[in-house]
């Protein structure tokens, strides 16, 4: 009982205090890269899917693959049940987190045309159309708890992006790569048409699956009763992604650092997933809904998920390390905003 009080303890700390701890593993990873780069470096060789695509089995990946797990285990079937009894709402937020961002990558794209460097905006345009293409965050959920959203909205938004990305996350890939040049262009659509069945299977869907087939084998009472534990190890793993992913790029960058590139990286990302939250509100305008409503389409809408964008570019564009910056940019964003919504609309 003493364990679980300190586990809960520890997880309400970290939530409420989440934004600091993401920036001080971004600081970590900028002055001590070198575990996290070891961490990224271990892998237990690859696997073949049914349309050729392959996948590197790597540490990183399967953290990615536990984290998901356990949200499966989380997920309340009777109240996913319940968001397809009312489907307008579930079907507008669904296809305005496909649709929506790559309208405005495209509208970037158009006013940044102009920018002096061009590999930096095309480092920006992929590294944000990998974050696009992933289905909705998991974390979502948490953030429409506390502030008192409707679960069962938010539940379905989120499992239902995620046993739909086979499918989306090619669509997204492939209409942005249109809008991109070069090698970043032919990146893009090889990504979409070869890279993500078998990382979107094995890490994301599967894992999600299994999480719901445990659930009921287990039994729900069990799971309630580790529920503690699942958030602890969750917080590690979440760590620990965020470290080691950050450990690739953030020491290149802050050892010779180009401010203007940082800087309009910080203003497209910080723009670009604002815009993404105000997308949930003003749906739940659109159909009149209530104010639990509107938290789940707002923290649905504008949280994807990063571990899985950071995750997948750093497998897939080795050779582009760059494009993980706006992901990084993009999670640091994303933590601020919610952070913000939660205490100034939903206090």
């Amino acid at each position: 009982m003493k364990i679980k009080n300190t586990l809960n303890q520890s997880h309400h700390f970290v939530h409420k205090h989440f934004l600091w701890i993401v920036l001080i593993s971004y600081l970590l990873a900028t002055v001590f890269p070198d575990f996290g780069l070891l961490v990224r470096d271990v892998d237990f060789g690859s696997l073949k899917w049914i349309d050729k695509s392959s996948i590197k089995i790597s540490l990183p990946l399967l953290m990615l693959a536990l984290l998901l797990f356990n949200a499966g285990l989380g997920i309340k079937t009777s109240e996913l049940k319940n968001s397809i009894k009312n489907p307008l709402i579930l079907i507008a937020g669904l296809l305005t987190n496909i649709f929506f961002p790559v309208v405005l990558l495209f509208l970037i794209n158009v006013l940044m045309i102009r920018w002096h460097n061009p590999d930096e905006l095309q480092n920006i345009l992929v590294g944000l159309a990998i974050v696009a293409s992933m289905p909705i965050a998991g974390s979502s959920t948490a953030w429409s708890q506390v502030t008192d959203g409707n679960l069962t909205l938010s539940l379905g938004l989120v499992v239902f992006s995620t046993l739909l990305s086979p499918f989306t996350t090619p669509i997204v890939l492939h209409s942005i790569g249109f809008m991109a040049n070069g090698d970043y262009e032919e990146d893009l659509h090889e990504l979409a048409t070869n890279g993500t069945s078998a990382f979107l299977i094995f890490s994301i869907v599967l894992p999600i699956v299994i999480g719901l087939i445990s659930k009921f084998v287990v039994g729900e009472k069990r799971v309630e009763q580790l529920k503690p534990y699942i958030k602890f190890v969750n917080v590690i793993i979440l760590i620990l992604l965020m470290y080691s992913n950050a450990s690739l790029v953030l020491p290149q960058v802050f050892s010779n650092p180009d401010s203007d590139f940082i800087l309009v990286i910080f203003f497209i990302t910080t723009i670009l997933c604002g815009l993404t939250f105000g997308a949930g509100y003003v749906i739940a305008r659109l159909f009149k809904t209530g104010k639990a409503e509107q938290s789940s389409l707002m923290f649905g809408l504008g949280m994807n998920n990063n571990g899985g964008a950071l995750v997948l570019a750093s497998m897939a564009l080795k050779d582009h390390p760059l494009i993980l910056l706006p992901i990084i940019f993009y999670n640091l964003a994303q933590q601020v905003i919610a952070s913000y919504i939660n205490m100034k609309v939903f206090k």
